[in-house]
């Protein structure tokens, strides 16, 4: 840790730079043009094998002790933010890679992208097939802009051939963070396991303040209205981990027509650090600072992890109160895992996470928080045995989703929950992430979400019906005992 940072004070003298300039040997990411061939370099090797000192994440395994590999996520930071920079009236447009040409999603979204370029808007995807193609070659026609975010992948992803503009990612991490980052409006199309990770994901950030609210649509009531309903009778009805209002920032519609009516009056936002106060990367300095401050708390993660051993995660709603079932059935749960001889790790606050925590404490068992720092504040339970704290909410849930668990155990919850199963869920889909048990608890709470997962396969072929055996439900925390061996 001391050599971090003894580099990280060098570099602040070493590289002094104004506000939203980007030092010049991070900015070397050219744009990338439509109609051209583009190599983009490997990446470095990784193990074959995940063990503790490797661990998937984001798109490669992760040697904690490699320090070039933090850098290297920086950079990507810094560039990505410098190429967004430069954009303006930025509306994202979210949605499977798998759908073809004759499918009516990719016409309405190519459609869109059409009226978004006639009307001087920036269409941003993530740059591949499908839906991202759509909408980039709406935008293309009709003499628009057309901006890719592209992820660097060994299968399946590509530039299509109507982006203008592009910039691509090694990480899974750094290119979400820019997918969420420069949005006016947000606009997501029928898809798999990462649609709905980067919904749940802004809808996450938007309810917690890290992002403004902004219009987020949803295009096809057939695909949507199963998910906002059981959000509505569970997550709000049942747990209270959700109000009415935090839902009814989403518009369903089923045109490119309704969908443009519902985005074409907004503002256009200032560029990140250009003094907006919900953002993290804009408070308390500047976005110099904030880069490194970031790689910081990368660093401190990463070593904290390594000291980490033979845990499962546990992820559920703070809502919940002790002496509730699902509190009474998390405590057992952490009671469980301390008898068998493994420690707990959550997100350290209350509800589900006190009450995993104080099971496994109880019980001679270690109950680790992973928590968000606000206003210098840190969340924390009675019962916990070590805790560390993020100030950006992004480097707090890749330290929870990197950890060398044996289980990933979700309880009820909100779009927090929601958000961090689905990223789990996409990792795993992509192959960025060795295969591991999650679990569900509860299946009264759950069976309209897996019903609904199911009907992505089968009515809209945005997964494979392999991606559901993913997931695993239980209703009691004897039935964890398998996959604690």
């Amino acid at each position: 840790m001391d050599c971090f940072v003894a580099l990280l004070l060098a570099m602040t003298i070493i590289m002094p730079v104004k506000k939203n300039k980007i030092p010049p040997d991070f900015a070397t990411a050219k744009p990338l043009r439509a109609g051209k061939t583009h190599n983009i370099s490997p990446g470095p090797a990784v193990p074959l094998e995940l063990n503790h000192d490797h661990i998937e994440t984001t798109g490669e395994r992760i040697n904690f002790r490699d320090s070039w590999r933090i850098f290297r996520i920086i950079t990507e930071i810094v560039e990505g933010y410098q190429f967004l920079s430069e954009l303006e009236r930025e509306v994202i447009i979210l949605g499977s890679a798998r759908l073809p040409p004759n499918n009516k999603y990719y016409q309405i979204a190519e459609d869109f992208g059409r009226i978004l370029g006639k009307n001087k808007f920036t269409t941003i995807t993530g740059g591949g097939p499908g839906i991202m193609e759509a909408a980039n070659k709406g935008a293309f026609e009709a003499g628009g802009e057309s901006v890719g975010l592209n992820i660097q992948l060994p299968f399946e992803q590509r530039i299509n051939p109507y982006v203008q503009k592009a910039t691509a990612f090694y990480y899974f991490f750094t290119r979400k963070v820019m997918l969420t980052s420069p949005g006016n409006a947000f606009t997501f199309f029928p898809g798999g396991f990462g649609t709905l990770d980067e919904l749940f994901e802004i809808l996450d950030y938007m309810e917690l303040g890290y992002m403004d609210r902004s219009p987020v649509v949803l295009v096809g009531r057939e695909y949507w209205d199963p998910l906002l309903n059981f959000l509505r009778h569970k997550s709000i009805s049942e747990v209270r981990s959700l109000n009415e209002n935090d839902i009814s920032q989403c518009h369903i519609v089923d045109t490119a027509e309704e969908a443009f009516n519902l985005v074409k009056d907004v503002t256009d936002r200032p560029n990140v650090c250009d003094g907006d106060p919900t953002n993290p990367l804009c408070q308390e300095g500047s976005t110099d600072w904030k880069v490194f401050r970031i790689m910081a708390e990368l660093v401190e993660g990463f070593e904290f992890l390594n000291e980490v051993k033979k845990h499962v995660t546990v992820l559920g709603t703070k809502s919940v109160l002790p002496g509730s079932s699902f509190y009474l059935a998390a405590y057992e749960v952490g009671k469980l895992v301390a008898q068998n001889g493994l420690g707990v790790i959550s997100g350290g606050g209350p509800g589900i996470m006190e009450a995993v925590s104080r099971g496994a404490f109880e019980h001679g068992g270690q109950s680790i928080g992973i928590n968000i720092r606000r206003a210098g504040q840190e969340r924390h339970n009675a019962y916990l045995t070590r805790s560390t704290g993020f100030v950006f909410p992004f480097v707090r849930k890749l330290i929870i989703t990197s950890s060398d668990t044996k289980a990933y155990i979700f309880f009820p919850g909100g779009f927090g929950t929601m958000h961090q199963l689905f990223e789990l869920l996409t990792h795993i889909e992509t192959k960025k992430m060795a295969p591991m048990p999650i679990i569900l608890y509860g299946r009264e709470f759950w069976q309209p979400l897996l019903e609904f997962i199911h009907s992505l396969h089968a009515n809209f072929n945005t997964i494979s019906h392999l991606d559901e055996s993913i997931i695993k439900l239980i209703d009691n925390p004897a039935d964890l005992l398998p996959y604690l061996a």
